[in-house]
This record gives C-alpha cells, structure tokens and sequence, in this order.
C-alpha cells in the first residue's frame, strides 16, 4: 500500500500486508512479520521456529499455524 496524499500523516510511505479474500487484513500474517523482525520467531530458510518449537515451513503455512494456536498468537503480543 502507498499512500499519496493524507492530512493526519506524511505522504508517500509504503507498507505490506496480507489481504484475504473474504476475510480482510491477516492479523497473523501481520504477528508473524512483526515478531520475524523483532527476533520473537526465528527465521531459518523457509522454516519458522518459536522458541524450541518449529512452526512451519513456509511463511503461508506459518500463518496457518498461528491461527490454529491461539495461545501463541496471544503469547507473542504480549512479547510485542
């Protein structure tokens, strides 16, 4: 998304986030990101590991796996 003209913010800032059909902005997709770049989830190649844990492989998968696991998802934004 860019943003071109806005009175609250500046103008011509970038972001990425996930649209799903159906279902709007993915919040898990959104909680991956953001703990991938704080160091909460550790990225090696295409696998996804929280704490001792592995996730997935592959970031769709990854998002899917947070959706079935409430407790982490809650977990992480707390970290956050």
């Amino acid at each position: 998304v860019k943003v071109v003209k806005n009175k609250i913010a500046p103008p011509f800032r970038t972001t990425e986030f996930d649209i799903i059909f159906g279902k709007g902005i993915s919040r898990a997709g959104d909680l991956l990101d953001l703990s991938v770049e704080h160091g909460f989830v550790n990225r090696a190649g295409t696998y996804f590991n929280y704490k001792d844990e592995r996730l997935a492989q592959g970031r769709e998968n990854a998002r899917a796996a947070l959706l079935s696991k409430p407790e982490v998802m809650e977990e992480l934004e707390r970290d956050l």
